[in-house]
């Protein structure tokens, strides 16, 4: 069983769960749910009949796995080009795990988000062609996934070097086609359509980004 000091140790936090660096391997992460928003926690804040669904339903864990192995079968290992690999699930003493390739900078830090990125440096010479790479390879692949968010991308450099530049943009979080019936996993022209519409918004993203913090206003 991996051990972890507390829940303060989590290098990162969403609105379900927490993000740990697996202690016995630095190049691996491992989400687990917080406490407050367990499935069982989760499913009893429901109504009646949503309170009838399975745990699993709740557990962001479960449909992640889910995806990532839709989209491995549906895609093939090309799709690890643009998200982390999963490794499957581990047991910690703060609860059954999920884990993940952990992106890194080639100085051994881990990668900051676009989010972060944007903010500091503007949509500068290094990123630009990072950018439109990662935005031809989403779209040729047909990578499936809700509104791509400049928070769930990150952007892992090269920045050892005399001439420090970004290696690859990898999308974090937020995958998988939100469809109820998801058709693009079945038809691929529909799957890279719907992805080439997805990235496109990332310029206006971006382009809204810089224009806040040009103008004083909090990046939040």
């Amino acid at each position: 069983m991996i051990e972890f000091a507390s829940l303060d140790s989590a290098f990162s936090s969403g609105g379900n769960r927490l993000c740990f660096v697996d202690p016995n391997n630095p190049l691996c992460c491992i989400k687990i749910a917080r406490p407050e928003r367990a499935p069982e926690r989760k499913r009893a804040e429901k109504s009646f009949p949503g309170n009838l669904r399975p745990l699993s339903y709740f557990d962001e864990n479960i449909s992640d796995l889910a995806v990532y192995q839709r989209v491995e079968k549906s895609i093939g290992h090309d799709a690890y080009q643009l998200m982390p690999k999963c490794y499957g699930y581990v047991e910690t003493n703060l609860g059954r795990g999920l884990a993940f390739e952990l992106i890194k900078d080639t100085d051994g830090q881990i990668s900051m988000t676009l989010k972060q990125y944007v903010w500091l440096y503007g949509l500068n010479d290094a990123l630009k062609p990072a950018l439109n790479t990662f935005l031809h390879l989403w779209q040729s692949l047909g990578m499936p996934s809700r509104n791509l968010l400049l928070h769930n991308i990150v952007v892992q450099q090269d920045n050892i070097t005399q001439d420090p530049s970004i290696i690859r943009l990898v999308v974090i979080d937020g995958l998988g086609w939100p469809d109820i019936v998801p058709f693009a996993y079945y038809f691929p022209p529909l799957a890279r359509y719907k992805a080439g519409r997805k990235a496109s918004r990332l310029h206006k993203a971006i382009e809204s980004l810089i224009k806040k913090r040009d103008t004083g206003g909090d990046w939040g």
